[in-house]
């Protein structure tokens, strides 16, 4: 399985981007799917994820109303619509393929992921 993320990019504070993924490969349609993202000198982070069967997403409140995880399960692509963005949202993000069908927030449960596509928001 390979994941390609892109999208990424420049944007001023209060902008928008879409970031989009594409797999290929033996990808699991039932499988859920999601985002992450990662700062200079911090942690991997939870953005969002899609559950494999009902499509139903999980956002943990720092995203929350401001960004949204779709999938298009027969072109194998995952998007994530970012509104809203702040200087905080700035790093490398991250899409992943999990081993469940239930959308998941823990980094370990995921087992495929792609590259990375830079986003970085201006104050």
């Amino acid at each position: 399985v390979q994941l390609q993320a892109s999208g990424g990019g420049l944007v001023q504070a209060g902008g928008s981007l879409r970031l989009s993924c594409a797999a290929s490969g033996r990808t699991f349609s039932g499988h859920s799917m999601g985002w992450f993202r990662q700062a200079p000198g911090k942690e991997r982070e939870f953005v969002a994820a899609i559950s494999g069967d009902d499509g139903s997403a999980l956002y943990p409140d720092s995203v929350k109303g401001r960004f949204t995880i779709s999938r298009e399960k027969l072109k194998k692509m995952l998007y994530l619509q970012m509104n809203s963005l702040k200087p905080e949202d700035t790093g490398v993000y991250y899409c992943a393929e999990s081993r469940f069908r239930a959308y998941q927030d823990l980094a370990t449960s995921y087992h495929y992921w792609g590259q990375g596509t830079q986003v970085t928001v201006s104050s």
